[in-house]
């Protein structure tokens, strides 16, 4: 069977990727930026693995996608985008919908949000019915998946969890910690995924599903420490808004605060299954929560974690052409450009360069990088929590605190990060090992600015005295024996 999978270099495309192979699929796996794709992670089945280039915001890049396509997964979404996420959302649905009815697909799967049918949602919910609903009537036999808190590595909603349980002594709680979800370990979610493939009958037909409990937000933080062993404090407010609540979870945990928001928003509805009809059809022995709490943490100590949410370019918020940019821009750009000589070996200083950030931290004043990640969430933006996805591993399109990964040139000895923090202009910083002027072996470290106008001139120059306190010395350690 052909199968064609959207949203592939997401924490659930690649795990359903891996088991649509090993069921003996053929697949076609759709993303931005092939570059981002490590189809090398698939081994021997790479050869039944075709990787495609669509950009569904942009319908002209969807006229050369496959027209034997037995089952369509639709995995995309764009939460972490800002506030017009729904019509972003919308967009490509829409556009997804009218290339499959157009190619003549046979089946379309969609993994959508569960809540009630009728009745007021919040944006993220209805959001995610809407698109269920655009899909479904396009003339495509749609089979929707209604999924609560999913739990897994890599998963936003548990990796907040996660953040609030282990970093929180105290932790203060919000009204809509009492409201009901029904969570499902990734591994039911992969299950149903791949089960409703070999069941034609579901063809046409919505399903809930989710796991065998139905517990509180606050019950799920209270099993993860029990997981964990941890001894927290919980003291109930009627104070925090939804509002104040998306500040304070984007403060204290990894998140965004439009992903914050979002989430936040869609806490006030139960997310509870309000039938059981997938189980007839696709048997399953259901996880329970702490066990795959248990799981979850097993492969995140492991550094089997294949993608996070972290990694999601949300559609439209950074623009493809960066990742063809492996030249950093040379005109209307400041520069702070530094060497030293290699003291230690090449492949030493590598090493070095491919564990930076996250909970390595940086090799010359750690304290001032989580202070300027800090300040980036204080103004709205995404911080210096979000680490990375591997402690020693980097490949083009990984998140890496602040910095996006355009080019992890292992080979070469090239890494060039990109800027996401809130910032007057665009910033780069890269690291090349290359012969110096004098001919003996070097690393090279660049850090480039393109203002936006004055008040970009004005950053820089407020920024330049801690360039020469953290620079050189940074240079210096990565290159030292």
């Amino acid at each position: 069977m052909h199968v064609l999978v959207t949203g592939a270099n997401g924490y659930i495309g690649l795990r359903l990727i891996r088991a649509l192979l090993d069921a003996g699929h053929e697949i076609t796996a759709l993303v931005r930026d092939r570059r981002r794709f490590p189809a090398s992670d698939f081994g021997e089945d790479e050869s039944r693995l075709r990787v495609a280039e669509a950009d569904f915001l942009d319908a002209g890049t969807l006229v050369d996608l496959p027209r034997q396509v037995d089952a369509a997964y639709y995995l995309i979404h764009s939460m972490d985008s800002g506030g017009d996420f729904a019509e972003r959302e919308e967009r490509c649905a829409r556009n997804f919908s009218e290339a499959a009815h157009a190619l003549g697909w046979k089946r379309i799967i969609y993994l959508g949000g569960l809540a009630a049918d009728d009745g007021p949602l919040s944006e993220h919910l209805e959001s995610r019915r809407r698109v269920g609903r655009i899909l479904g009537e396009c003339g495509v036999p749609l089979t929707a998946l209604r999924a609560s808190i999913i739990v897994g590595s890599g998963s936003a909603s548990f990796e907040i969890i996660r953040d609030l349980a282990e970093k929180l002594p105290v932790l203060i709680t919000p009204r809509w910690v009492h409201t009901r979800c029904q969570p499902i370990a990734i591994r039911n979610v992969l299950d149903y995924l791949t089960g409703v493939v070999a069941h034609p009958e579901t063809a046409g037909k919505s399903y809930d599903i989710g796991g065998p409990e139905v517990i509180s937000y606050l019950e799920l933080i209270r099993g993860y420490c029990a997981v964990r062993g941890l001894r927290r404090f919980f003291f109930p407010t009627r104070l925090l808004s939804p509002r104040l609540s998306s500040g304070w979870l984007c403060l204290l945990t990894s998140t965004s605060f439009p992903l914050a928001r979002t989430l936040v928003d869609s806490l006030t509805h139960e997310t509870v299954c309000h039938d059981s009809k997938i189980r007839e059809i696709i048997p399953l022995e259901l996880i329970g929560y702490r066990e795959a709490v248990e799981r979850a943490l097993a492969q995140i100590a492991q550094n089997h974690v294949p993608s996070s949410w972290i990694d999601s370019l949300a559609a439209g918020t950074l623009p493809p052409r960066l990742f063809a940019a492996v030249k950093v821009p040379e005109h209307g750009v400041f520069k702070d450009s530094r060497t030293a000589h290699l003291t230690a070996g090449r492949e030493q200083v590598i090493e070095r360069l491919w564990s930076i950030g996250g909970l390595n931290g940086w090799p010359s004043m750690n304290w001032a990088w989580r202070l300027r990640g800090t300040m980036d969430k204080l103004f709205g933006g995404i911080g210096i929590r979000r680490g990375r996805r591997h402690p020693m591993e980097l490949r083009s399109g990984d998140a890496l605190d602040f910095w996006r990964v355009l080019l992890a040139d292992h080979e070469n000895g090239r890494l060039i990060l990109y800027a996401e923090m809130k910032l007057p202009g665009e910033a780069w910083l890269e690291f090349a090992l290359e012969d110096l002027p004098d001919g003996r072996p070097g690393l090279r470290q660049t850090a480039t600015f393109r203002p936006q106008g004055l008040l970009g001139r004005l950053y820089w120059l407020a920024v330049l005295p801690f360039h020469f306190l953290l620079f050189p010395r940074m240079v210096r350690s990565l290159a030292a024996g």
